[in-house]
């Protein structure tokens, strides 16, 4: 039984137009995860995009990785991840154990990640796993114009803020009869903390996208 990368890639995308072909040092967004998947060939034995886009689908085919065309019933704006993790699971004729999601808007990864989550992941029997991150932030919501703190109390120092986590969507592990029963990750999903700056560049806008060229000329160009 094999383990597989999924890319879910949809074309267009509202806040930052056609975002998952982009250019991040100079290269389509996407394009980061499928290398990211490619240097990780101890683990991962085939990696799919699925896409309802021509112009990703053809960068895609380009650098090396097989394209499922995701139908247009799957392709909304509030359609979930899973759909399309599933379609694709339903699309080829291997026999998936497990399915690595990489989100192409989280396309910069510490090297070691993929290698020590999925370790872990094999090692605790898990059925999912998801990477989080420690938020330091004093957190809370406003309601009737007035603040309502949610972590902390007035005058709390920092340092002494209740443990709270973000999923920070770099990168997700589950196996593929979870995704047939249409869940990325289980109520028992074990969260693999990561603590590092890519974990903050999420590309949804354009200064999202200048962050992450930010640390990409800073962090990766120098490797």
């Amino acid at each position: 039984m094999k383990t597989i990368a999924i890319i879910p890639a949809r074309g267009g995308s509202k806040r930052l137009f056609n975002k998952n072909v982009l250019s991040l040092g100079g290269t389509p967004l996407i394009v980061h995860s499928i290398l990211y998947a490619q240097k990780n060939i101890e683990i991962i034995d085939e990696i799919y995009v699925s896409t309802d886009d021509a112009s990703i689908k053809k960068i895609a085919l380009h650098y090396g990785a097989k394209v499922i065309d995701r139908p247009e019933c799957l392709s909304g704006d509030f359609e979930p991840s899973v759909s399309a993790l599933k379609h694709v699971l339903e699309s080829i004729e291997v026999e998936v154990e497990n399915v690595i999601l990489l989100q192409p808007t989280n396309p910069l990864r510490p090297q070691n990640l993929l290698k020590e989550a999925f370790e872990i992941f094999q090692n605790r029997n898990c059925d999912s796993l998801f990477t989080v991150s420690r938020i330091h932030h004093k957190l809370g919501k406003v309601d009737s114009n007035k603040f309502i703190p949610f972590n902390y109390e007035i005058g709390q120092r920092s340092q002494d803020l209740e443990t709270l986590y973000f999923e920070n969507g770099l990168l997700y592990i589950s196996k593929a009869k979870l995704i047939m029963e249409h869940k990325i990750i289980s109520e028992s999903a074990f969260p693999y903390e990561v603590n590092h700056i890519f974990a903050n560049a999420d590309i949804d806008t354009q200064e999202d996208l200048d962050f992450a060229e930010y640390l990409f000329n800073k962090f990766i160009i120098h490797l």
